[in-house]
C-alpha cells in the first residue's frame, strides 16, 4: 500500500474534491447552511485571469484529503502578509501529520515570498487545532475582536 501524502499547488481539476472539504469543515464548524460558495465561483476567483487565492492539496493515492487555502493581506506596519483563510483535513486522516505538512508548505511559500507574517483564525473550542498551532509558537489575540458584514 502507498502511504506517500504528497503535497502540491492546487488546480482547477481539484475544485470538487476542494469544495467537498470546505463542505466537511462547515459541518464540523456547526454551520454547514452557511457555505454559499461554488464551484463555478471557486473556478473563476482562484484560477480566472486574476486569482483571489492559491492553495495546496494534499493528495494520496490520486485523491485530494487535506487542503490550504490563503491569500495575501496587507498590513499597514507589517507589509505583505499571508492569511490562511482554511487548512483542512479530511476526518478520517486527522492525527496523521497531514496538516502539518500543509501548514509548513504554506509557510515556507510565505516566507520564500516576501511575507512578513501570517494569520488566521480558529474557533475557541476547536481544542485540536489549538493545540496545533501552539507548537508553532502562534499567537493568540485577546483584544481584537472579529468584525464582519455580509453582503448580499
Amino acid at each position: 500500500m502507498n502511504d506517500i501524502v504528497t503535497i502540491r499547488w492546487a488546480n482547477k481539476n481539484d475544485i470538487p474534491a476542494m469544495m467537498s472539504l470546505i463542505k466537511e469543515l462547515a459541518l464540523f464548524e456547526k454551520a454547514p447552511n452557511e457555505v454559499i460558495n461554488t464551484e463555478e465561483r471557486m473556478l473563476h476567483e482562484g484560477f480566472g485571469e486574476k486569482p483571489l487565492f492559491k492553495a495546496f492539496v494534499a493528495e494520496h493515492n490520486h485523491s485530494v484529503i487535506g487542503l490550504s487555502i490563503f491569500y495575501y493581506r496587507y498590513s499597514t506596519w507589517k507589509g505583505k502578509c499571508l492569511y490562511l483563510e482554511d487548512l483542512i483535513v479530511t476526518e478520517a486522516r486527522r492525527g496523521e501529520g497531514i496538516g502539518k505538512q500543509l501548514f509548513e508548505k504554506t509557510k515556507e511559500f510565505a516566507l520564500k515570498d516576501g511575507c512578513t507574517k501570517m494569520n488566521w483564525q480558529v474557533l475557541d473550542w476547536n481544542t485540536p487545532a489549538i493545540e496545533f498551532y501552539k507548537k508553532y509558537g502562534s499567537v493568540f489575540e485577546d483584544e481584537w475582536l472579529n468584525t464582519s458584514i455580509e453582503l448580499r
